[in-house]
């Protein structure tokens, strides 16, 4: 596929940074939130402010922040903490935002926030105010975003859906990375890779990066050999994993629409250069990634952990246990990056292939790694947290993840079987030897761990369930204490509520936010597959058309 020439990208000045200005205009849709509040500027930050630079705050996925020193048991309550304020955008917020601690701008540090939207367009906010540093489209000339490909899960468009990342390290100011999905005039589809200049919003040398692939295999939509990677296929809905110098991409399917097959693509994040590439159903079909928007982790060494949707996998194995064609579908995945990505460990479920054949697979939720633990022969074990469809939370040995055992789930480390009632579209939080669970249509779940085990049954769980998709919470603490559950109902037809657990006793709610009387702290509907992003005392929800934003309250 030629590479396609984007419209010339406006470099910021020093002036448009101080006023605060767009560097471009878009009309934003109609408007189904409460107009846009000025907050009132949170308290002063403290010593160490922390970035927020990948989904779920670091690439073990853990989504904690323990260094947050402003929001306390004490003071989040509805007397006290609440709704500071929306800061608009010109399209639904799917990406967790992102956020840099003193963006060094001509004008003086500014604490800045990141949204991506599914207008295709990329926004620094002045994190405080919602004061608009830059904005940056990456469409090309003459370019939409894409149609929803006769698939309702990303509606009214697909742009930028997966959640950025960033590296304060590159280029010459830090820049963020963004995938964004686009339609010409000629009808083709695009999938690119984007580096912004983090101070300005300018493409970097060498951006975008057209997204094409191919794979040796003969399974769907094959041509000579290979497998060919189709961008109108595919949407890009897993957070973005910056690991090693390499930034990598996963990608799902449209619904289930075929042909599609489940690829892992990395590029080098200097160049953009595309490094390694793997298809995890070559010769077979579907294996979507998609995990509902979280993450890939990647542990110290660079190996990448993931849970594979519905797909192939082989009726004959190699004598080292691995499917003897290449393909790895409904699966908890292992995959080397020291030579190329490889799948160097997996673990299927005994009955894989009737939950592929019932759409009951583990892709709907992300794979989460916990930290080292010992167990009670003194081992110590390297695990990491897993749950899908099946309604079962799945301990998996990261040194050892089991393969397949027709028989039995046996070769896995440990199973709840039917923790989760009604599954996981969704991913968990980690605090204080603890898991954190958003069931769909359930109640928030805490699993605690003894001897590197987690227990059968949650010791606490909230009063209040969660409708579709569940809740992918978050946490916020200061080391070990003022430790605060936060979770988000977000279902799509229905009003959002954000809520904040005592993470010791899930049954203690802090604050939720209905609590307000005249709907003070109503923000519009939900927005599926959102996780809050707690940082530097305040608390950032993407929204359909902006980002809501909490905090405590003024003059508290």
């Amino acid at each position: 596929m030629p590479r396609t020439t984007l419209a010339p990208t406006l470099v910021i000045s020093a002036a448009l940074l101080l006023s605060g200005c767009s560097s471009s205009t878009s009309t934003p849709p109609v408007s189904t939130t409460p107009p846009p509040v000025v907050p009132t500027p949170t308290p002063a930050p403290a010593a160490t402010t922390p970035d927020v630079t990948t989904y779920h705050y670091d690439n073990t996925r853990q989504g904690l922040n323990a260094q947050e020193t402003t929001l306390t048991l004490a003071n989040v309550a509805s007397a006290t903490f609440g709704l500071l304020g929306t800061y608009p955008v010109d399209g639904k917020v799917d990406a967790q935002p992102l956020f840099a601690a003193n963006l060094p701008l001509a004008s003086g540090a500014v604490n800045a926030l990141f949204v991506a939207t599914e207008h295709d367009t990329v926004y620094a906010l002045n994190a405080a105010t919602g004061a608009q540093l830059w904005k940056s489209s990456v469409l090309a000339a003459g370019e939409t975003t894409s149609d929803p490909r006769s698939c309702d899960q990303i509606t009214p468009e697909i742009g930028i859906t997966s959640t950025p990342v960033i590296d304060r390290a590159a280029g010459t100011h830090g820049a963020i990375f963004v995938v964004g999905m686009s339609k010409d005039a000629a009808s083709h589809y695009h999938q690119r890779l984007h580096a912004l200049d983090l101070l300005s919003g300018a493409e970097l040398p060498g951006s975008p990066t057209e997204i094409t692939a191919t794979f040796p295999g003969t399974g769907e939509n094959s041509s000579n050999g290979h497998v060919v990677f189709d961008p109108a296929q595919y949407a890009e809905r897993v957070g973005l994993t910056l690991s090693n110098g390499t930034i990598y991409t996963a990608w799902t399917s449209h619904c289930d629409i075929q042909p599609y097959t489940g690829w892992v693509i990395g590029f080098n994040e200097t160049t953009l250069a595309q490094s390694t590439v793997l298809n995890l159903t070559p010769n077979g079909s579907e294996g979507a990634v998609w995990m509902s928007g979280y993450g890939l982790a990647a542990d110290s060494a660079g190996a990448l952990y993931l849970l594979d949707a519905n797909g192939s996998l082989d009726p004959g194995f190699t004598p080292a246990g691995f499917p003897s064609q290449n393909d790895f579908g409904n699966a908890i995945l292992k995959l080397s990056t020291t030579s190329g990505l490889a799948v160097a460990d997996f673990w299927e479920p005994f009955n894989t292939n009737a939950e592929s054949d019932a759409d009951v697979d583990l892709g709907s939720g992300g794979a989460m790694l916990l930290p080292d633990l010992t167990d009670a022969s003194g081992t110590v074990r390297h695990l990491l947290v897993g749950a899908g469809k099946d309604r079962n939370i799945y301990v998996a040995d990261r040194d050892n993840l089991g393969r397949f055992n027709a028989s039995g789930n046996t070769n896995l480390y440990q199973e709840l079987a039917n923790a989760l009632p009604n599954g996981a579209w969704s991913g968990p939080a980690f605090f204080n030897n603890t898991v954190f669970y958003g069931g769909q249509n359930d109640v928030l779940r805490a699993f605690t761990i003894t001897n590197a085990r987690l227990s059968t049954a949650p010791p606490s769980q909230s009063a209040t369930p969660f409708p579709y998709p569940g809740a992918t919470p978050a946490v916020s603490a200061n080391g070990i204490t003022n430790g605060i559950v936060w979770a988000l109902e977000s279902s799509t037809s229905a009003p959002a509520v954000l809520h904040a657990y005592d993470a010791s006793n899930l049954a203690h709610e802090l604050y939720n936010s209905n609590q307000a009387p005249n709907h003070r702290d109503a923000f519009g509907t939900g927005n599926k597959f959102i996780t809050p992003v707690i940082v530097n005392g305040q608390v950032f929800v993407g929204t359909p058309n902006s980002v809501a934003v909490f905090g405590l309250l003024p003059g508290k």
